[in-house]
């Protein structure tokens, strides 16, 4: 079992979802607001390994929907400087088992990394109902807009 600290946006219902499956799984969940993190470029940069710098923003991040900025055309440290004015734009959960770190939530990665099969049977049904779901995309209900052609399941809440 894995000491996970798991940056979010406080609220957002996949983030709920997400800290669900990796206690069931027998993890300690640390929660930190993504948000109102004191983050030094550095130590943000470290959470996205080498992907490639689109795969570091939020999609569903205001200024990424309405096109100001195009996560395509930005170099990592402008990339870096956006996320810090604005930390809407940074892929969610930031997550740190010792001292690796990753972004967003792919359940296979995941399950790979620290292991996501839950402790107790009671939990099975349940973990597996989640690990179904697209927990990276918005979660929200009702007649929430999703942009599926640019990039949809990339950590996406807006609100």
């Amino acid at each position: 079992m894995a000491r996970v600290i798991f940056y979010e946006k406080p609220g957002c219902k996949n983030g709920t979802r997400q800290k669900v499956l990796l206690t069931a799984a027998g993890h300690e969940v640390i929660s930190y607001n993504l948000l109102t993190e004191p983050w030094t470029i550095e130590r943000l940069r470290s959470f996205f390994g080498n992907r490639p710098v689109s795969e570091w923003f939020n999609r569903a991040a205001p200024k990424v929907k309405s096109g100001e900025i195009v996560p395509e055309n930005i170099d990592a440290e402008t990339a870096l400087v956006q996320m810090l004015r604005d930390p809407l734009l940074i892929r969610r959960p930031l997550i740190q088992v010792g001292d690796r770190r990753e972004v967003g939530f792919e359940v296979e990665k995941l399950d790979a990394w620290i292991g996501l099969k839950p402790v107790d049977e009671s939990f099975q049904a349940m973990s597996e109902d989640l690990m179904s779901k697209d927990l990276q995309g918005c979660a929200h209900g009702g007649n929430h807009h999703h942009d599926h052609e640019h990039g949809h399941g990339h950590g996406n809440c807006k609100h």
